[in-house]
């Protein structure tokens, strides 16, 4: 799947779940805005029959209705949030660099760029927005460490890279790498590819990354194996991280990212209990402080009070510049 086309996907996804009712074609065409570039309007309507293809064979529930129920209403489309779940994807390389990047804005923000444009166009074109449903969509991960941006640019580009790394407990040490791919494991961001000194396949935690990347040589200077499985090559490679386990409270219907991510212990009308894995402390609050009152901590301490401190210092925040 070609960027372009995912990044399109991605914002019609936005669209249909954010729109509090049916949203008709003419809305979608002015919302997303990979559709307002359609040349005419069967340009449009052959894309947006294809995209709706593609949603229903990923899994992802696409209604059809009217919003008058007594009156021959136009037919439009949304997506239930209580229904969206996505099942298991495999994306290939060009689409994890998109869902990277993804990832690092939504850290900072609920949305941004063209997503948020296409909301702004919906609002304008009359479609209630409900911005809060955008939670079941967003990233797991966090991808913070400044070695993320230019090796994720030297794996676009097949350009080898140099930095400085240090394993746990040793001095850093000058390593020269192929990158074949980046991906996620235990929250932690791993770059797997041919180590150019030691002549073999390695995987490093960008975290453990201590100098910057550096990229040395032409683009296209080497080409990924066939059939190489970066994820699998991390989850061999890589040295498991040590977990401890946090109990959450979820509000229902709130903070569906924790839930999944989580294994669930009890639910009730108003409270999911989670058992959440998680390495690291401050990781695991600065995620979950992001969801404000949606979710409670009832242990560990650590977890619950590096909570409330980053809560507080919210609030302190706000009073200051009230």
């Amino acid at each position: 799947m070609a960027a372009p086309r995912t990044e399109r996907l991605l914002n019609l996804v936005i669209c249909l779940l954010a729109a509090t009712r049916y949203v008709s074609k003419d809305q979608i065409r002015r919302g997303v805005p990979q559709y307002g570039e359609c040349a005419t309007t069967e340009a449009f309507e052959r894309m947006f029959e294809r995209d709706k293809d593609d949603l229903r064979d990923m899994g992802i529930p696409l209604e059809t209705g009217t919003n008058e129920a007594f009156f021959d209403d136009e037919i439009g489309y949304r997506i239930p949030k209580d229904a969206y779940a996505l099942p298991e994807i495999t994306f290939d390389s060009e689409e994890l660099a998109i869902l990277g990047l993804a990832a690092r804005t939504w850290q900072q923000a609920t949305m941004s760029g063209a997503a948020s444009q296409a909301l702004r166009k919906l609002e304008a074109a009359g479609v209630d927005v409900d911005r809060e449903a955008l939670g079941v969509i967003e990233p797991r991960v966090d991808a913070a460490e400044p070695a993320f941006g230019p090796l994720l640019r030297a794996l676009q580009q097949r350009s080898r890279v140099t930095f400085e790394y240090s394993r746990a407990g040793a001095a850093p040490e000058p390593r020269s790498l192929e990158p074949w791919g980046l991906a996620s494991w235990n929250g932690r961001w791993y770059v797997a590819g041919h180590d150019l000194d030691r002549k073999d396949t390695r995987v490093f935690r960008l975290s453990r990354i201590t100098s910057e990347v550096k990229v040395v040589g032409r683009k296209g200077a080497y080409e990924v194996p066939p059939d190489t499985d970066v994820t699998a090559l991390i989850h061999m490679l890589a040295q498991p991280a040590p977990t401890s386990t946090a109990r959450l409270r979820v509000r229902s219907g709130r903070a569906l990212p924790l839930v999944r991510r989580g294994t669930v212990v009890s639910r009730d009308d108003e409270w999911t209990s989670v058992d959440l894995p998680f390495e690291d402390v401050h990781q695991l609050a600065s995620h979950v402080s992001g969801f404000g009152s949606a979710v409670v901590v009832d242990s560990p301490e650590s977890v619950r009070s590096a909570v409330v401190a980053r809560l507080a210092g919210a609030l302190d925040a706000v009073k200051e510049g009230a």
